[in-house]
């Protein structure tokens, strides 16, 4: 028999996430779930109502609807075989393709227009860099069904709003009009004719786009094309009467409402859907990722999509880059708190005091109990359970001793006004106490 001693196992290899796929973790998170309630009441202001999609979408939808020579499709996008059916599929890198899928599946505009809002998960396979991750997150807001330059007036508005309340500060509106597809296609003869006349100054990407989508060459990041692209036909330059009217009421309500705007004739967004309106709110604060809200008419898409073709606006926001945008500005965060934290100095009075935190909790009280600590025997000690209690922030400890057990009393120690003082309350009176507090949340 062999009794030498057998090796230990080997610990398992610690996981990582994907890079560019991050966890976000306490007290961090408090933060985006602050941006996710300011968005929801701001939503419900405007009468725009939620629409969940799925993550994981038919990749055809994001061909079809984002056009086949867009960076997103080219390059950015999670695409994959379903393993049984062997249908193309992809994790979704924008949502507005699928909220107008589900809208033409489901024939949402039978009764009329609708105002939309998602806030969720995207992704794209591209480089992590600040505020740009392979996992990201957006907010959207879509008005389908509506033609007039109102409803794109009305979403630069609620987009102005949430700047507003989120007290955001430095970021500037761009517009432009893409016109309409006849427009488009005499802009781009003219386009194409001047870009070829500069062939020599074409890096590889805007030589591939060239006969394909000549346009996004306009939206170059090159420095070396900036002087040539500056000098090109202006879009806008091809505009008809009917375009430009579009384009002079969004900017008078926008005048009526105090929202400055710029033109930007070289603004022509990432996707192939838009027609007349777009625009982007933007900052100088975030380097290259400077732009936190884009969007724009869409009134061919749903069409495209197989629906009935009616018209439709949107804009969808970077969370990850408006988050980072207030920290620059020194945002005060919300810190989330419990406002008691409950000391139990001994097990057996446990099935109390959890009966006693419970009818808190019904009261409107944020409650933390605490739990023994991992490998040690007992509940900790007083002076262990009160330092935890101090560093959870809450405004009082609840003692629930083995001597105030007995005589149907609980200890209530301050830990922030009046910090130290203590006093007892009755049991069956400590609801009433509760109710004498405002809970922050």
């Amino acid at each position: 028999m062999n009794n030498a001693a057998k090796k230990p196992s080997p610990a398992p290899e610690k996981l990582a996430a994907v890079r560019g796929m991050n966890d976000i973790l306490p007290p961090e998170s408090a933060r985006w779930e602050w941006l996710e309630d300011k968005v929801r009441t701001l939503m419900a202001r405007y009468a725009y109502r939620n629409i969940r999609t799925p993550i994981v979408e038919p990749t055809a939808l994001f061909v079809r609807g984002l056009g086949a020579v867009t960076d997103i499709v080219e390059k950015e996008m999670y695409s994959f075989d379903d393993r049984q059916s062997g249908e193309p599929l992809t994790l979704r890198p924008e949502a507005t393709a699928g909220v107008v899928r589900a809208v033409a599946e489901h024939s949402l505009l039978y009764d009329g227009g609708k105002r939309l809002y998602y806030m969720g998960p995207m992704f794209r396979h591209e480089r992590p860099q600040r505020a740009r991750y392979r996992q990201f997150h957006q907010v959207g807001a879509e008005a389908l069904g509506f033609p007039g330059p109102e409803l794109d007036a009305e979403l630069i508005l609620l987009a102005h709003a949430l700047w507003r309340e989120l007290g955001l500060r430095a970021v500037r509106l761009e517009l432009n009009s893409l016109g309409e597809p006849h427009e488009r296609l005499a802009h781009r003869a003219a386009l194409s004719a001047y870009l070829k006349q500069h062939a020599e100054l074409l890096d590889e990407q805007a030589r591939r786009r060239l006969d394909s989508n000549p346009l996004r060459i306009l939206d170059t990041k090159n420095p070396a094309m900036q002087a040539m692209v500056e000098a090109a036909p202006r879009l806008i330059d091809f505009l008809g009467r009917e375009s430009l009217a579009h384009l002079h009421a969004v900017q008078a309500i926008l005048d009526a409402n105090g929202v400055a705007w710029t033109i930007n004739p070289r603004l022509v967004r990432g996707m192939d859907y838009y027609n007349l309106t777009v625009f982007e709110f933007v900052t100088d604060q975030l380097g290259a990722q400077g732009t936190i809200c884009g969007g724009g008419r869409y009134d061919y898409l749903i069409g495209q999509m197989g629906g009935k073709p009616a018209p439709a606006v949107g804009w969808a926001l970077g969370m990850e880059r408006v988050l980072e945008l207030l920290d620059a500005q020194a945002t005060a965060w919300p810190c989330l708190v419990p406002d008691v934290y409950a000391v139990i100095p001994c097990a057996s009075v446990l099935p109390l005091a959890l009966a006693t935190l419970e009818r808190l909790r019904q009261h409107g009280l944020a409650v933390q109990m605490h739990a023994a600590p991992a490998g040690e025997q007992g509940m900790g000690s007083m002076k262990f359970q009160f330092k935890k209690a101090d560093a959870s922030g809450a405004r009082y400890a609840l003692v629930f001793g083995e001597d105030e057990r007995a005589r149907g009393m609980v200890s209530v120690k301050a830990l922030r006004d009046g910090a130290g003082t203590q006093v007892e309350h009755a049991l069956d009176t400590l609801a009433q106490w509760a109710g004498t507090l405002q809970s922050p949340r």
